[in-house]
């Protein structure tokens, strides 16, 4: 299904099933089909899922412009408003995990009853005067020149240390890596290359100082595209209401290569 934002930018969304919602946003340069794993999960546990292509992704219009956190943001609270959604609990992941973060800051007053961040973008990466711990500008410059202008094998190589298939004794997943190719070769290599500054420079600091409903916050201590000592180990302490798993030798994309684990800690904090 699609749906048309005030700018015109055609949103595709899944909405299935009934009960409480569960809204999912995705990370950079996915789309919807990468929950598929939770999608499929909670569904069967009862809940309506709900889950868009992020403007510039997947199937969703190819926009020139608007490509940064806070245009994401807003059309994903315009769908939200439209599907009616109440008493939802919004799960991110990696970039996703901003949206939620600055969604729920700006607009999930009173309708959002929980929010899970799973390897997310928070607080900030980049390194700057006050975050001297975060990655160099020129890490992310470089993942810019490799999306610009030669996507389709830097996307190939990306999946290697995104699912952690570079340590030793790992299983490589062959459709996992495709799949996770297929997602970025659908979207817009401009989005794409305009996102890495929207999921690297935005400071989302003081929206997690602000949310107080209660936040879990997952995070594989082996991510190597969003180390957890700058991240999830960090957000946890700005959140008045937080809560942190962290998992030995999980990669960044533990919602596709450890669903099983994911989706029972999900489970259980909804419902606690």
């Amino acid at each position: 299904m699609k749906f048309i934002t005030k700018d015109g930018t055609e949103i595709y969304y899944k909405d299935w099933g009934t009960g409480q919602p569960i809204v999912f946003h995705h990370g950079w340069p996915l789309s919807s089909d990468d929950w598929d794993g939770q999608l499929m999960f909670f569904l069967d546990k009862g809940y309506r899922v709900v889950a868009h292509d992020r403007r510039g992704h997947g199937r969703s219009t190819q926009t020139a412009t608007g490509n940064d956190m806070d245009t994401y943001v807003n059309d994903a609270a315009e769908l939200y408003e439209f599907l009616g959604l109440k008493d939802a609990i919004h799960v991110g992941h990696s970039t996703g995990g901003g949206e939620v973060i600055r969604y729920v800051a700006k607009y999930g007053k009173g309708i959002v009853a929980k929010a899970i961040l799973i390897s997310a973008v928070t607080p900030l990466m980049v390194q700057t005067e006050n975050n001297p711990e975060g990655i160099p500008l020129s890490i992310f410059d470089e993942i810019r020149q490799g999306t610009a202008f030669n996507r389709a094998q830097y996307f190939q190589d990306f999946t290697i240390p995104f699912y952690g298939y570079n340590r030793e004794g790992a299983k490589i997943a062959q459709g996992i890596r495709d799949n996770w190719w297929r997602q970025g070769m659908m979207g817009s290599v401009l989005a794409h290359r305009d996102g890495i500054k929207a999921f690297s420079e935005t400071d989302f600091t003081e929206d997690l100082k602000s949310v107080e409903i209660p936040v879990l916050v997952l995070h594989g201590e082996d991510d190597q595209i969003v180390p957890f000592p700058i991240s999830g180990a960090k957000a946890v302490k700005l959140l008045p209401n937080g809560t942190l798993i962290s998992y030995p030798g999980f990669p960044h994309g533990m919602p596709a290569t450890e669903a099983a684990t994911i989706n029972a800690d999900i489970l259980a904090f909804i419902q606690a």
